[in-house]
């Protein structure tokens, strides 16, 4: 009997799946263990399945309560759109919103981001969750966020997690350049062959930019030989800066960076930049908030960063 199915049953599943305990699901609820424990027994014999299985010191969910913790996550992010839509019928711009944002974002636009509507709406509360722009996505189209700063290489086909579905749109808004970091005796130029680089020792980054090197690399025909690795741009400035290797970087990551005086930088052709977007769910800006957040986004003046900005031609996405 499906139909008897009620809001908290929902959050106490979705509780227990992030949890993976009763105790700490009841924690978090506000709720004594034994109030959740007696309300999920009755949930049980309502619905007709049981919910929960005992794993050890701790539980895991049935088939049927990943289903209704998975249906949670969305019922939840409904109640919250509806909350602020009448929420906005009286004329206010408040509640919560969640945003998330890639590594280099953190320390360059989601400042300007919070700042801003800390001062333009201080009734808004913002939570920030970093997340690389796949997880990003996941995060958005599960409603887990409400909005997310992602980025894409130009030039380089997207993965199956980073194809956006069709409940989400895309707005590109900047421009990231492409820059390479070399030690600085080295003689490579801005405006020369990239291909005169086939024969240098390479150092990679994260999963996304190394597919990015490699893309880059391609399309000069040859293979760059990648000796280290490491996702950190400061690490990057370093092993650069002992002649370990070269590198390419998104101009952002310099941002907050000291760039060793044994390191130059050359920034390379917008064909390997990466375009830097909001995504959001589709509809979800009839929500006050949440369109002043992704307004926030927009706002912010790429020139601070090292940005360009993306012209009305590149929006990837049309109206909300």
């Amino acid at each position: 009997m499906t139909d008897d199915l009620d809001l908290l049953t929902l959050r106490i599943v979705r509780a227990v799946a992030d949890t993976g305990t009763v105790t700490a699901a009841a924690a978090e609820l506000g709720y004594s263990q034994p109030a959740i424990s007696q309300h999920l027994r009755r949930a049980e014999a309502r619905v007709g399945h049981p919910l929960l299985l005992r794993a050890g010191r701790g539980v895991e969910l049935t088939e049927a309560g990943r289903r209704l913790a998975e249906h949670a996550v969305h019922v939840q992010a409904a109640l919250d759109a509806a909350r602020q839509e009448l929420d906005h019928l009286g004329g206010a711009t408040s509640g919560r919103v969640r945003l998330a944002g890639f590594p280099s974002a953190s320390s360059t636009l989601v400042p300007d981001v919070l700042s801003g509507l800390r001062t333009s709406h201080p009734g808004l509360q913002v939570d920030y969750v970093e997340a690389e722009p796949p997880e990003a996505l996941t995060l958005l189209r599960d409603g887990a966020v409400d909005a997310a700063v992602v980025f894409r290489h130009a030039g380089r086909a997207a993965t199956d997690r980073e194809i956006l579905p069709d409940s989400l749109l895309e707005a590109a808004l900047f421009v990231d350049r492409t820059v390479l970091v070399l030690p600085r005796a080295h003689p490579f130029g801005e405006g020369d062959d990239f291909g005169a680089l086939h024969a240098e020792r390479w150092i990679g980054g994260c999963p996304r930019c190394r597919g990015h090197l490699l893309t880059t690399c391609a399309a000069a025909d040859f293979v760059p030989d990648i000796v280290l690795e490491t996702d950190n741009a400061l690490a990057v400035l370093g092993l650069v800066a002992a002649g370990l290797g070269i590198a390419l970087l998104p101009g952002l990551s310099l941002q907050s960076a000291a760039v060793p005086e044994e390191v130059r930088v050359v920034t390379l052709p917008p064909s390997v930049s990466r375009v830097i977007a909001v995504a959001h769910r589709r509809g979800a800006r009839r929500v006050p908030s949440i369109r002043v957040l992704t307004e926030a986004v927009a706002a912010v003046l790429p020139d601070r960063h090292g940005l360009e900005a993306v012209g009305p031609q590149g929006a990837v996405a049309g109206p909300s």
